[in-house]
């Protein structure tokens, strides 16, 4: 049995939320004001409470932060007639589940309710945070224990002990800066600079000077000399990320620095020796770039002293729940919070996900269900979409035409032979509650407004309660 508390001032509402909600799955309990709705909280034990923002004494936004204060794992749907961009923000921002506006559709009200319910479900499963891995991996920031990402460790420990240059290669989003990192922390130049350099971030006419320097006068608005990249990295080491992106005459100085270990400043004649070590990387096949012309060859095989292929996360399922625990950790941290745990089936669903933007993407994907959850668990509703496989729209409902449910709304016996016509375009449509639905607006017209009277007058006459009705042919619901 899942238990309902509606808050609201108006009689009218009770009335219609018994009615909705009049099920043997569901019991219904009301309260007229946040001051009673507080009283029976502890006593009802909901599991979800729909509250009116509007109200007496104590707003339902008051109401929403006191039930917060007494059980943060209850869920709080927030309702009003007069929403407003403020109300909306400070609703979610004091943990409130969902926020409708009246008046409301009734199927898109039972699926908030129907979702509400199975999340509350789920935040009752006893589940908690804990630490997959060791202190040192925390700090690290590289996890993986299947065998592609032990490779990636052995290689990292045998490019540490050398200063070999380096080629790390791999989808965008995999980890290679992270892996550059490793093996500049673990090498012999961990006490001198280290500085990455985004190839493809850079424009093409400052890239030369980003990283070699420029004399003053060398171009238009060069006023002052200028230090490149090489220079402020001597004795340490230089990461050139996404590589396969540079230009060929920078490609050509950067040929000419890893074998003699000398260039010159932009707009400079005289050679600068410098010692420095390169960790290139790119998400590009350099060999289809060499043999297009588009990459060096000479450069490619300067590059790729000892190459170091970081594996796609698709390719390596089984590190997700590591990852998943490392960002709940760093994420936590980072906004002093106490990290939260996954749900099991939020796991397997992150487990089954192809992942086109990798780590970069879980990690993102993690810090917004932070950002979304509302206890202390992550469940599916706070995943995207995408990879929850959830969608906002209702499902199996047809389009209402803009002028049913306005001023001047379309006569019923017209709406309705449009919804048999998209009902025999999609046989899964149920066309009982559609048809249903512009009954009731038709009984609500009728009684100008009043939601007692139509219900009574629904639930007395069924379709015959509005006179238009038989005029307009249609028979019954």
């Amino acid at each position: 049995m899942n238990k309902l508390l509606l808050i609201d001032d108006e009689a009218d509402v009770q009335y219609s939320f018994q009615r909705i909600f009049d099920s043997p799955e569901i019991e219904l309990t009301t309260a007229s004001s946040g001051e009673e709705g507080l009283k029976l909280v502890p006593k009802l034990k909901p599991d979800l409470v729909i509250m009116d923002v509007r109200m007496g004494a104590i707003t339902g936004l008051e109401t929403l932060r006191r039930i917060r204060q007494m059980d943060s794992k209850l869920l709080v749907i927030l309702m009003t007639a007069y929403g407003t961009t403020q109300t909306a923000i400070e609703a979610m921002k004091l943990g409130a589940y969902d926020y409708l506006l009246k008046p409301f559709d009734v199927p898109r009200l039972k699926e908030i309710v129907s979702n509400a319910l199975k999340a509350a479900r789920d935040m009752k499963q006893v589940v908690s945070y804990q630490p997959l891995l060791e202190k040192e991996d925390y700090e690290l920031g590289i996890v993986g224990r299947t065998e592609p990402m032990q490779q990636v460790f052995k290689l990292i420990g045998q490019l540490a002990a050398s200063d070999a240059t380096a080629l790390l290669t791999g989808e965008s989003g995999t980890g290679k800066e992270l892996v550059a990192l490793a093996i500049y922390h673990h090498g012999q130049r961990s006490q001198q600079p280290f500085l990455a350099v985004n190839c493809a971030a850079i424009p093409e006419q400052l890239l030369e000077s980003e990283l070699f320097g420029h004399e003053r006068g060398a171009f238009t608005g060069a006023t002052l000399q200028r230090i490149g990249k090489f220079e402020q990295c001597n004795g340490g080491t230089l990461f050139l990320d996404e590589i396969g992106d540079m230009t060929p005459a920078t490609q050509t100085k950067i040929l000419r620095v890893l074998q003699s270990s000398t260039f010159e400043r932009v707009g400079g004649n005289t050679p600068i020796k410098v010692d420095v070590r390169i960790i290139a990387a790119t998400n590009k096949p350099l060999e289809q770039a060499v043999a297009a012309r588009q990459f060096r060859e000479d450069l490619f095989y300067r590059l790729n002293v000892v190459r170091v292929h970081i594996p796609a996360l698709r390719d390596r399922r089984e590190d997700i729940p590591l990852l998943v625990n490392y960002f709940l950790n760093k994420h936590a941290q980072k906004h002093g919070q106490t990290p939260k745990a996954v749900m099991p089936h939020v796991l397997r669903t992150l487990e089954r996900y192809h992942w086109p933007g990798n780590v970069r993407e879980l990690e993102n994907v993690i810090e917004r269900a932070l950002v979304m959850a509302k206890g202390d668990a992550i469940l599916l509703s706070d995943l995207p979409a995408e990879i929850s496989g959830q969608s906002s729209a209702l499902p199996a409902v047809a389009p209402v035409p803009a002028a049913v449910g306005q001023a001047g709304l379309a006569d019923v016996a017209g709406h309705a032979r449009q919804m048999f016509q998209w009902a025999r375009r999609d046989p899964k449509l149920k066309i009982i509650p559609l048809v249903e639905r512009e009954l009731v607006i038709e009984a609500l017209k009728e009684t100008k407004g009043n939601q007692v009277h139509a219900a009574k007058c629904w639930a007395s006459r069924g379709p015959r309660c509005a006179s238009g009705w038989r005029s307009s042919g249609y028979s019954g619901s």
